[in-house]
C-alpha cells in the first residue's frame, strides 16, 4: 500500500471518527454474532494504547507547570466517585454501577490529546496527564473497584491488574521506550499513529456494542437512565475540568476540561469484559462513547472559534 493511500485512509479515519464510531455501533448492534470477536478486545486495546503512546516525544514532557498537573491529577481521583453518585442517584444495577466506576476510574480518552489540539489548548499538558493516569490505573482501578464496589460485583481485582498490565501499561512504557530510543525515525509516522489509535477504537466499540446488542433493545427506562447518567458524568467532567482552572492559562484550562470530562470509554469496555465483569457492565461504556464523541468535537469547535 503506497504512502498517499495509508495518509488518505488516515484523514478518512481522523476526520470522520464520530461517524466510524457510530457506523460501527450500528453494526455491532445489527449483528450480534460480532460478540465472537471478544477475547480480542485486549490485543485491539494494547495495539490503540500503544500507537497513541508512540508520538510522546520527550519534549513533550518538559516545560509543564507542575502545580497545574497536579491540580488536575487530583481532580482525576473523584471521577469514580462521581460516576458510583450518578449510578446510586439513578438506581442502577450493582453491574452497571460497576460499568460506571470503571469508566470514571480509566485513562482520559486517547484522542484527548487531539481534540485539545483542535480546540487550541495545551496538546503537551494533555498527553502527559494521560501517559501519568495512564500508568496509575495499575493500583487506581483495582482500588476504586474494591472500595466501592466490594462484594456487590464478584470480580477478582488481580484480574483487573492483569488486563491493565497488558492492555495498558506494558504497551505504554514500550512505545515510550521505543519512541524515546529511535526518536527521529518513529516520529516520521507521528501523523498515522492517532488514525490506527482510532481505528482500534472503532473496533473496540463495535464488539462491545454487539455484545449489549440486546440489552440496547430491550433497554427502555434502564437505557434511557444509562444514557442520561452517561450526559451527567461527561458534561459534570467538562464543567469540573474548567472551573478548577480558574487560574490556569486558557490553553491549560482547554486541556484540563477534555481530559477530565473526556474518559476512555474503549479502554473501560475492554478492561469489563478482559476482567470478567458483567455483559451489562459494558453498556454505561457504549452510550457514553457516542456521547463524548459528540460533544467533544462540538468543544472543540466553540474553544476555537474567534475572540
Amino acid at each position: 500500500m503506497s504512502d498517499s493511500v495509508v495518509t488518505r485512509v488516515a484523514t478518512l479515519v481522523d476526520e470522520y471518527l464520530l461517524i466510524w464510531v457510530l457506523l460501527s455501533v450500528g453494526v455491532g448492534l445489527a449483528v450480534p454474532s460480532v460478540a465472537v470477536l471478544t477475547p480480542l478486545s485486549t490485543p485491539i486495546l494494547a495495539v490503540m494504547i500503544g500507537a497513541v503512546s508512540l508520538t510522546l516525544a520527550p519534549e513533550r514532557f518538559r516545560q509543564l507547570r507542575s502545580p497545574v498537573l497536579l491540580t488536575i491529577l487530583v481532580v482525576q481521583t473523584g471521577m469514580p466517585l462521581l460516576a458510583f453518585a450518578i449510578a446510586r442517584t439513578f438506581g442502577l444495577s450493582p453491574a452497571l454501577t460497576a460499568g460506571f466506576v470503571v469508566l470514571g476510574a480509566v485513562t482520559p480518552e486517547l484522542v484527548t490529546p487531539t481534540m485539545t489540539e483542535l480546540s487550541g489548548g495545551d496538546t503537551a499538558l494533555a498527553t502527559v496527564i494521560l501517559v501519568v493516569v495512564g500508568l496509575g490505573t495499575l493500583v487506581f482501578v483495582p482500588g476504586v473497584v474494591t472500595v466501592l464496589l466490594g462484594a456487590s460485583v464478584s470480580v477478582d481485582p488481580l484480574l483487573i491488574v492483569e488486563q491493565l498490565l497488558l492492555a495498558v501499561v506494558l504497551p505504554m512504557s514500550l512505545a515510550v521506550g521505543v519512541r524515546y530510543r529511535w526518536s527521529d525515525r518513529i516520529g516520521q509516522y507521528d501523523d498515522l499513529y492517532p488514525s490506527v489509535s482510532g481505528l482500534m477504537v472503532i473496533l473496540i466499540i463495535g464488539i462491545v456494542a454487539a455484545a449489549n446488542a440486546s440489552l440496547v433493545r430491550n433497554g427502555g427506562a434502564v437505557l434511557r437512565l444509562v444514557t442520561l447518567g452517561a450526559v451527567v458524568l461527561n458534561c459534570t467532567g467538562y464543567a469540573t475540568g474548567w472551573l478548577v482552572g480558574w487560574n490556569f492559562t486558557r490553553e491549560e484550562r482547554i486541556a484540563a476540561t477534555l481530559s477530565v470530562g473526556m474518559r476512555d470509554f474503549a479502554v473501560a469496555a475492554a478492561l469489563l469484559v478482559g476482567a470478567g465483569f458483567p455483559t451489562a457492565a459494558t453498556l454505561p461504556a457504549v452510550v457514553f462513547g457516542i456521547i463524548e464523541m459528540t460533544t467533544s468535537a462540538g468543544l472543540a469547535k466553540w474553544f476555537s472559534r474567534p475572540r
